[in-house]
Protein backbone atom coordinates (compact mmCIF):
# COMPACT_ATOMS: atom_id res chain seq x y z
CA UNK A 1 0.00 0.00 0.00
CA UNK A 2 1.45 3.39 -1.02
CA UNK A 3 1.87 6.22 1.49
CA UNK A 4 -0.87 8.31 -0.19
CA UNK A 5 -3.31 5.38 -0.25
CA UNK A 6 -2.63 4.62 3.39
CA UNK A 7 -3.08 8.30 4.26
CA UNK A 8 -6.44 8.44 2.48
CA UNK A 9 -7.71 5.47 4.47
CA UNK A 10 -6.69 7.12 7.74
CA UNK A 11 -8.41 10.50 7.24
CA UNK A 12 -11.71 9.61 8.91
CA UNK A 13 -10.01 7.63 11.67
CA UNK A 14 -7.66 10.49 12.53
CA UNK A 15 -10.41 13.15 12.32
CA UNK A 16 -12.77 11.17 14.54
CA UNK A 17 -9.97 10.38 16.99
CA UNK A 18 -8.99 14.05 17.12
CA UNK A 19 -12.59 15.10 17.84
CA UNK A 20 -12.80 12.57 20.68
CA UNK A 21 -9.49 13.80 22.11
CA UNK A 22 -10.58 17.44 21.93
CA UNK A 23 -13.88 16.70 23.67
CA UNK A 24 -12.03 14.81 26.42
CA UNK A 25 -9.62 17.70 27.00
CA UNK A 26 -11.29 20.90 28.27
CA UNK A 27 -8.16 21.78 30.29
CA UNK A 28 -4.42 21.03 29.97
CA UNK A 29 -4.75 18.57 32.86
CA UNK A 30 -7.45 16.66 31.02
CA UNK A 31 -5.44 16.79 27.78
CA UNK A 32 -2.51 15.11 29.52
CA UNK A 33 -4.80 12.55 31.16
CA UNK A 34 -6.39 11.70 27.79
CA UNK A 35 -2.96 11.40 26.12
CA UNK A 36 -1.68 9.20 28.94
CA UNK A 37 -4.70 6.91 28.56
CA UNK A 38 -4.05 6.51 24.83
CA UNK A 39 -0.44 5.61 25.58
CA UNK A 40 -1.06 3.22 28.48
CA UNK A 41 -3.82 1.48 26.53
CA UNK A 42 -1.14 0.78 23.90
CA UNK A 43 1.24 -0.70 26.45
CA UNK A 44 3.17 2.28 27.80
CA UNK A 45 4.04 2.15 31.49
CA UNK A 46 3.42 5.24 33.61
CA UNK A 47 6.43 6.32 35.66
CA UNK A 48 6.33 8.38 38.86
CA UNK A 49 8.95 11.13 38.79
CA UNK A 50 9.98 10.32 42.37
CA UNK A 51 10.82 6.73 41.42
CA UNK A 52 13.96 5.48 39.60
CA UNK A 53 14.01 5.86 35.83
CA UNK A 54 13.42 2.45 34.16
CA UNK A 55 16.54 0.97 32.62
CA UNK A 56 14.93 -1.98 30.84
CA UNK A 57 13.86 -1.55 27.21
CA UNK A 58 10.25 -0.48 27.08
CA UNK A 59 7.77 2.35 26.50
CA UNK A 60 7.17 4.88 29.27
CA UNK A 61 5.14 7.99 30.06
CA UNK A 62 5.50 10.65 32.78
CA UNK A 63 2.97 13.32 33.78
CA UNK A 64 3.69 16.60 35.54
CA UNK A 65 0.50 18.61 35.94
CA UNK A 66 -0.55 19.78 32.49
CA UNK A 67 2.64 18.44 30.85
CA UNK A 68 3.68 14.99 29.67
CA UNK A 69 6.74 13.25 28.29
CA UNK A 70 6.78 9.78 26.72
CA UNK A 71 9.49 7.72 25.06
CA UNK A 72 10.25 4.21 23.89
CA UNK A 73 13.38 2.07 23.88
CA UNK A 74 11.43 -1.12 23.20
CA UNK A 75 12.94 -1.44 19.71
CA UNK A 76 16.51 -0.95 20.95
CA UNK A 77 18.80 -3.62 22.41
CA UNK A 78 19.27 -3.65 26.18
CA UNK A 79 22.96 -2.86 25.69
CA UNK A 80 22.33 0.14 23.42
CA UNK A 81 24.92 2.93 23.74
CA UNK A 82 24.01 5.37 26.50
CA UNK A 83 24.67 8.23 24.07
CA UNK A 84 21.93 7.06 21.66
CA UNK A 85 20.45 10.20 20.10
CA UNK A 86 16.83 11.36 20.43
CA UNK A 87 14.13 12.26 17.97
CA UNK A 88 11.76 14.58 19.89
CA UNK A 89 8.35 15.97 18.92
CA UNK A 90 7.19 18.84 21.12
CA UNK A 91 3.76 20.47 21.43
CA UNK A 92 1.69 22.26 24.08
CA UNK A 93 -1.54 21.46 25.91
CA UNK A 94 -2.79 24.91 26.96
CA UNK A 95 -5.10 27.22 25.02
CA UNK A 96 -6.34 30.78 25.64
CA UNK A 97 -9.44 30.92 27.82
CA UNK A 98 -11.05 32.60 30.83
CA UNK A 99 -9.73 31.38 34.19
CA UNK A 100 -11.42 31.77 37.56
CA UNK A 101 -9.88 34.12 40.13
CA UNK A 102 -9.07 32.79 43.65
CA UNK A 103 -11.92 34.81 45.23
CA UNK A 104 -14.30 35.09 42.28
CA UNK A 105 -17.70 35.72 43.87
CA UNK A 106 -19.40 39.06 43.35
CA UNK A 107 -22.80 40.48 42.48
CA UNK A 108 -24.02 43.34 40.32
CA UNK A 109 -27.45 44.53 39.16
CA UNK A 110 -29.17 41.44 40.50
CA UNK A 111 -26.71 38.98 38.92
CA UNK A 112 -24.30 36.53 40.50
CA UNK A 113 -20.95 36.87 38.73
CA UNK A 114 -17.56 35.13 38.66
CA UNK A 115 -14.33 37.08 38.44
CA UNK A 116 -12.06 35.83 35.65
CA UNK A 117 -8.64 36.54 34.19
CA UNK A 118 -7.93 36.21 30.49
CA UNK A 119 -5.34 33.47 29.97
CA UNK A 120 -3.13 33.95 26.92
CA UNK A 121 -3.95 35.88 23.77
CA UNK A 122 -7.63 35.00 23.54
CA UNK A 123 -9.92 36.45 20.89
CA UNK A 124 -12.19 37.63 23.70
CA UNK A 125 -15.11 38.50 21.43
CA UNK A 126 -15.46 34.79 20.65
CA UNK A 127 -16.30 34.06 24.30
CA UNK A 128 -19.47 36.15 24.17
CA UNK A 129 -22.94 34.59 24.11
CA UNK A 130 -21.73 31.02 24.50
CA UNK A 131 -22.74 28.28 26.94
CA UNK A 132 -19.69 27.69 29.11
CA UNK A 133 -18.70 24.84 31.41
CA UNK A 134 -15.92 24.64 33.97
CA UNK A 135 -13.00 22.26 34.42
CA UNK A 136 -9.54 21.96 35.90
CA UNK A 137 -7.66 20.55 38.85
CA UNK A 138 -8.10 20.85 42.62
CA UNK A 139 -5.78 20.26 45.55
CA UNK A 140 -7.56 18.69 48.53
CA UNK A 141 -6.59 17.66 52.03
CA UNK A 142 -5.66 13.96 52.20
CA UNK A 143 -3.61 12.62 55.10
CA UNK A 144 -2.72 9.49 53.10
CA UNK A 145 -1.18 11.43 50.19
CA UNK A 146 2.35 12.87 49.97
CA UNK A 147 2.57 16.11 51.97
CA UNK A 148 -1.08 15.61 52.93
CA UNK A 149 -2.33 16.90 49.55
CA UNK A 150 -4.12 15.00 46.79
CA UNK A 151 -4.80 16.26 43.27
CA UNK A 152 -8.10 15.63 41.52
CA UNK A 153 -9.31 16.39 38.01
CA UNK A 154 -12.85 17.70 37.64
CA UNK A 155 -15.14 19.01 34.95
CA UNK A 156 -18.71 20.18 34.74
CA UNK A 157 -20.31 20.22 31.30
CA UNK A 158 -23.55 21.79 32.47
CA UNK A 159 -24.23 25.16 30.79
CA UNK A 160 -23.22 27.09 33.91
CA UNK A 161 -21.90 30.39 32.62
CA UNK A 162 -22.46 33.00 29.96
CA UNK A 163 -20.81 36.29 29.05
CA UNK A 164 -23.66 38.21 27.45
CA UNK A 165 -22.94 40.82 24.81
CA UNK A 166 -24.43 44.29 25.05
CA UNK A 167 -27.41 44.79 22.75
CA UNK A 168 -26.71 46.94 19.70
CA UNK A 169 -29.48 49.32 20.82
CA UNK A 170 -27.26 50.30 23.76
CA UNK A 171 -24.08 50.68 21.68
CA UNK A 172 -24.83 51.90 18.17
CA UNK A 173 -21.12 52.48 17.46
CA UNK A 174 -20.26 48.79 17.52
CA UNK A 175 -21.00 48.49 13.79
CA UNK A 176 -18.85 51.48 12.83
CA UNK A 177 -16.06 51.48 15.42
CA UNK A 178 -15.88 47.80 16.28
CA UNK A 179 -16.38 45.89 19.52
CA UNK A 180 -14.25 47.13 22.41
CA UNK A 181 -14.03 44.91 25.48
CA UNK A 182 -12.46 45.71 28.84
CA UNK A 183 -11.19 42.49 30.41
CA UNK A 184 -12.20 43.52 33.93
CA UNK A 185 -15.59 45.08 33.21
CA UNK A 186 -17.00 43.18 30.26
CA UNK A 187 -15.84 39.55 30.47
CA UNK A 188 -17.12 38.45 33.89
CA UNK A 189 -19.58 35.60 33.29
CA UNK A 190 -22.89 35.45 35.12
CA UNK A 191 -24.13 32.17 36.50
CA UNK A 192 -27.16 32.98 38.61
CA UNK A 193 -29.67 35.68 39.43
CA UNK A 194 -30.37 37.19 42.82
CA UNK A 195 -28.70 39.65 45.15
CA UNK A 196 -27.27 37.14 47.64
CA UNK A 197 -23.78 35.98 46.80
CA UNK A 198 -23.23 32.34 46.05
CA UNK A 199 -19.93 30.64 46.91
CA UNK A 200 -17.91 29.24 44.03
CA UNK A 201 -15.61 27.46 46.48
CA UNK A 202 -18.56 25.71 48.17
CA UNK A 203 -19.96 24.73 44.76
CA UNK A 204 -16.58 23.34 43.66
CA UNK A 205 -16.18 21.38 46.91
CA UNK A 206 -19.50 19.69 46.15
CA UNK A 207 -18.31 18.86 42.63
CA UNK A 208 -15.30 16.93 43.96
CA UNK A 209 -17.15 15.60 47.03
CA UNK A 210 -15.02 17.17 49.76
CA UNK A 211 -15.80 19.50 52.64
CA UNK A 212 -15.19 23.18 51.77
CA UNK A 213 -12.42 23.40 54.39
CA UNK A 214 -10.61 20.50 52.69
CA UNK A 215 -10.50 22.28 49.32
CA UNK A 216 -7.01 23.78 49.57
CA UNK A 217 -6.58 25.20 46.07
CA UNK A 218 -7.92 25.07 42.54
CA UNK A 219 -6.98 25.68 38.90
CA UNK A 220 -10.37 26.39 37.31
CA UNK A 221 -11.11 27.51 33.77
CA UNK A 222 -14.03 27.91 31.39
CA UNK A 223 -14.62 25.88 28.25
CA UNK A 224 -17.08 26.16 25.39
CA UNK A 225 -19.63 23.35 25.46
CA UNK A 226 -19.99 23.01 21.69
CA UNK A 227 -18.45 19.62 20.82
CA UNK A 228 -15.81 19.13 18.16
CA UNK A 229 -17.31 18.11 14.84
CA UNK A 230 -16.56 17.67 11.16
CA UNK A 231 -17.94 20.40 8.92
CA UNK A 232 -17.77 21.44 5.26
CA UNK A 233 -19.49 20.21 2.14
CA UNK A 234 -17.63 16.90 2.28
CA UNK A 235 -16.70 16.86 5.97
CA UNK A 236 -13.19 17.99 5.06
CA UNK A 237 -12.80 20.28 8.07
CA UNK A 238 -12.80 19.92 11.84
CA UNK A 239 -14.30 22.74 13.93
CA UNK A 240 -13.50 22.83 17.62
CA UNK A 241 -12.11 24.68 20.56
CA UNK A 242 -8.43 24.19 21.44
CA UNK A 243 -7.16 22.99 18.06
CA UNK A 244 -4.24 25.26 18.92
CA UNK A 245 -2.52 23.19 20.08
CA UNK A 246 -4.29 19.96 20.97
CA UNK A 247 -4.34 18.99 17.29
CA UNK A 248 -0.54 18.78 17.47
CA UNK A 249 -0.64 17.00 20.83
CA UNK A 250 -2.94 14.35 19.38
CA UNK A 251 -0.84 14.00 16.22
CA UNK A 252 2.27 13.57 18.38
CA UNK A 253 0.67 10.79 20.42
CA UNK A 254 -0.50 8.99 17.26
CA UNK A 255 2.94 9.39 15.72
CA UNK A 256 4.69 7.90 18.75
CA UNK A 257 2.28 4.96 18.85
CA UNK A 258 2.88 4.32 15.14
CA UNK A 259 6.66 4.61 15.51
CA UNK A 260 6.61 2.13 18.40
CA UNK A 261 4.23 -0.30 16.70
CA UNK A 262 6.21 -0.39 13.46
CA UNK A 263 9.76 0.85 14.11
CA UNK A 264 11.16 -1.19 11.25
CA UNK A 265 9.28 0.72 8.55
CA UNK A 266 11.78 3.54 8.63
CA UNK A 267 14.66 1.23 9.42
CA UNK A 268 15.65 3.39 12.40
CA UNK A 269 17.24 1.57 15.30
CA UNK A 270 19.66 4.28 16.30
CA UNK A 271 17.44 6.84 18.04
CA UNK A 272 15.00 7.09 20.94
CA UNK A 273 11.61 8.51 19.91
CA UNK A 274 10.22 11.04 22.41
CA UNK A 275 7.17 13.28 22.61
CA UNK A 276 6.81 16.13 25.10
CA UNK A 277 3.59 18.08 25.65
CA UNK A 278 4.17 21.31 27.57
CA UNK A 279 1.77 23.46 29.55
CA UNK A 280 1.91 27.28 29.69
CA UNK A 281 3.12 27.99 26.14
CA UNK A 282 0.42 30.63 25.69
CA UNK A 283 1.80 32.69 28.59
CA UNK A 284 5.54 32.38 28.02
CA UNK A 285 6.39 28.82 29.18
CA UNK A 286 8.13 29.95 32.38
CA UNK A 287 6.94 27.44 34.98
CA UNK A 288 7.97 24.14 36.52
CA UNK A 289 6.35 22.32 33.61
CA UNK A 290 6.72 24.77 30.73
CA UNK A 291 9.15 24.64 27.83
CA UNK A 292 11.58 26.93 29.67
CA UNK A 293 11.75 24.51 32.60
CA UNK A 294 14.04 21.54 33.17
CA UNK A 295 11.22 19.09 32.39
CA UNK A 296 12.52 17.96 29.00
CA UNK A 297 16.30 18.21 29.61
CA UNK A 298 16.10 16.46 32.97
CA UNK A 299 14.20 13.49 31.54
CA UNK A 300 16.48 13.20 28.53
CA UNK A 301 19.39 13.07 30.97
CA UNK A 302 17.64 10.56 33.23
CA UNK A 303 17.15 8.23 30.25
CA UNK A 304 20.89 8.42 29.53
CA UNK A 305 21.77 7.79 33.17
CA UNK A 306 19.41 4.80 33.33
CA UNK A 307 21.28 3.34 30.33
CA UNK A 308 24.56 3.54 32.27
CA UNK A 309 25.85 6.82 30.86
CA UNK A 310 26.96 10.05 32.48
CA UNK A 311 27.12 13.73 31.59
CA UNK A 312 29.50 13.05 28.69
CA UNK A 313 27.08 10.57 27.14
CA UNK A 314 24.15 12.94 27.77
CA UNK A 315 25.77 15.79 25.84
CA UNK A 316 26.81 13.38 23.08
CA UNK A 317 23.20 12.23 22.80
CA UNK A 318 21.95 15.81 22.51
CA UNK A 319 24.56 16.62 19.86
CA UNK A 320 23.08 13.93 17.63
CA UNK A 321 19.42 14.69 18.40
CA UNK A 322 16.78 16.54 16.39
CA UNK A 323 13.72 18.25 17.90
CA UNK A 324 10.53 19.05 15.98
CA UNK A 325 8.48 21.75 17.71
CA UNK A 326 4.87 21.60 16.61
CA UNK A 327 2.26 24.36 16.80
CA UNK A 328 -0.59 25.30 14.51
CA UNK A 329 0.10 27.51 11.48
CA UNK A 330 -1.98 30.30 9.95
CA UNK A 331 -3.79 29.15 6.83
CA UNK A 332 -4.23 31.94 4.29
CA UNK A 333 -7.54 33.57 5.15
CA UNK A 334 -9.71 34.13 2.06
CA UNK A 335 -11.25 37.32 3.50
CA UNK A 336 -7.90 38.77 4.62
CA UNK A 337 -5.43 37.46 2.05
CA UNK A 338 -3.51 40.77 2.23
CA UNK A 339 -2.47 39.93 5.82
CA UNK A 340 -0.37 37.01 4.61
CA UNK A 341 3.02 36.80 2.90
CA UNK A 342 2.13 36.64 -0.82
CA UNK A 343 5.03 34.37 -1.70
CA UNK A 344 4.07 31.74 0.89
CA UNK A 345 0.36 30.91 0.66
CA UNK A 346 -0.77 28.24 3.12
CA UNK A 347 -3.64 26.08 1.88
CA UNK A 348 -6.06 24.21 4.11
CA UNK A 349 -5.58 20.49 3.47
CA UNK A 350 -2.37 21.41 1.66
CA UNK A 351 -0.05 19.51 4.00
CA UNK A 352 2.12 20.10 7.09
CA UNK A 353 3.75 23.52 7.37
CA UNK A 354 7.43 24.31 7.89
CA UNK A 355 7.65 27.54 9.91
CA UNK A 356 10.55 29.92 9.26
CA UNK A 357 11.52 33.27 10.80
CA UNK A 358 14.91 34.94 10.31
CA UNK A 359 14.65 36.63 13.73
CA UNK A 360 14.36 33.23 15.41
CA UNK A 361 10.79 33.47 16.61
CA UNK A 362 10.88 29.97 15.16
CA UNK A 363 13.95 27.76 15.64
CA UNK A 364 14.07 26.41 12.08
CA UNK A 365 17.41 26.51 10.26
CA UNK A 366 18.53 24.66 7.15
CA UNK A 367 19.44 21.46 9.02
CA UNK A 368 16.13 21.34 10.85
CA UNK A 369 14.23 22.17 7.66
CA UNK A 370 16.03 19.33 5.88
CA UNK A 371 15.07 16.83 8.59
CA UNK A 372 11.40 17.80 8.43
CA UNK A 373 11.40 17.81 4.62
CA UNK A 374 12.77 14.27 4.59
CA UNK A 375 10.10 13.19 7.09
CA UNK A 376 7.35 14.54 4.83
CA UNK A 377 8.94 12.82 1.82
CA UNK A 378 9.15 9.54 3.74
CA UNK A 379 5.48 9.83 4.74
CA UNK A 380 4.45 10.73 1.20
CA UNK A 381 2.74 13.98 2.21
CA UNK A 382 3.14 17.46 0.66
CA UNK A 383 4.85 20.19 2.69
CA UNK A 384 4.18 23.93 2.81
CA UNK A 385 6.37 26.76 4.14
CA UNK A 386 5.10 29.63 6.28
CA UNK A 387 6.74 33.04 6.60
CA UNK A 388 5.08 36.06 8.24
CA UNK A 389 4.77 39.29 6.27
CA UNK A 390 7.85 41.45 6.86
CA UNK A 391 5.71 44.31 8.18
CA UNK A 392 3.89 42.18 10.77
CA UNK A 393 5.21 40.73 14.05
CA UNK A 394 5.72 36.98 14.12
CA UNK A 395 4.38 34.66 16.81
CA UNK A 396 6.54 32.08 18.52
CA UNK A 397 6.30 28.68 20.18
CA UNK A 398 8.36 26.24 22.24
CA UNK A 399 10.98 25.60 19.54
CA UNK A 400 13.49 28.36 20.37
CA UNK A 401 13.30 27.53 24.08
CA UNK A 402 13.92 23.81 23.69
CA UNK A 403 16.67 24.51 21.18
CA UNK A 404 18.45 26.84 23.61
CA UNK A 405 18.07 24.47 26.58
CA UNK A 406 19.34 21.38 24.76
CA UNK A 407 21.62 22.63 21.98
CA UNK A 408 19.89 20.17 19.63
CA UNK A 409 18.99 20.90 16.02
CA UNK A 410 15.38 22.12 16.11
CA UNK A 411 12.69 22.73 13.51
CA UNK A 412 9.32 24.46 13.95
CA UNK A 413 6.33 23.15 12.05
CA UNK A 414 2.54 23.17 12.20
CA UNK A 415 -0.75 22.37 10.49
CA UNK A 416 -3.00 24.98 8.83
CA UNK A 417 -5.75 26.52 10.95
CA UNK A 418 -8.16 29.46 10.73
CA UNK A 419 -9.54 31.53 13.65
CA UNK A 420 -6.49 30.79 15.81
CA UNK A 421 -7.15 31.65 19.50
CA UNK A 422 -10.91 31.78 18.98
CA UNK A 423 -13.18 29.52 21.00
CA UNK A 424 -13.95 27.86 17.67
CA UNK A 425 -11.08 27.15 15.28
CA UNK A 426 -11.05 25.05 12.09
CA UNK A 427 -8.47 22.76 10.51
CA UNK A 428 -8.42 20.26 7.63
CA UNK A 429 -9.02 16.53 8.05
CA UNK A 430 -6.47 15.59 5.39
CA UNK A 431 -3.92 17.84 7.08
CA UNK A 432 -4.37 16.02 10.38
CA UNK A 433 -3.77 12.61 8.81
CA UNK A 434 -0.71 13.97 7.01
CA UNK A 435 0.46 15.66 10.20
CA UNK A 436 0.48 12.42 12.17
CA UNK A 437 2.11 10.50 9.30
CA UNK A 438 4.91 13.07 8.92
CA UNK A 439 5.60 13.04 12.66
CA UNK A 440 5.72 9.25 12.73
CA UNK A 441 8.29 9.38 9.92
CA UNK A 442 10.24 12.02 11.82
CA UNK A 443 10.33 9.83 14.94
CA UNK A 444 11.43 6.80 12.89
CA UNK A 445 13.51 8.19 10.00
CA UNK A 446 14.56 6.03 7.09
Amino acid sequence: MSSLTRLATQVSEVADGLCAYLDASPSPFHAVHAAQELLTDAGFTEVDETEPTPSAPGSYVVRRGGSLIAWSTAHLPADRPAHTAYRVVGAHTDSPNLRIKPQPDWARAGWQMLGVEVYGGALTNSWLDRDLGLSGRVAVRDTTAPHGIAQLLWRCDDPLLRVSQLAIHLDRTVRTEGLKLNDQEHLAPHWSTGAERTSFRDWLAQQVDVAPEDLLGFDAMTHDLTPARRIGGEGELVASARLDNLATSYAAVRALLQAVADPGEGGAADSVPVIVLFDHEEVGSTSERGAQSTFLPSWLERIVLAAGGGREEYWRALAGSVIASGDMAHATHPNYAERHEPGHPILMNGGPVLKVNTNLRYATDSLGAAAFTLACEQAGVPMQTFVTRSDLPCGSTVGPMTSALTGATTVDFGAPVLSMHSTREICGTLDQAGYAAALAAFLSPA
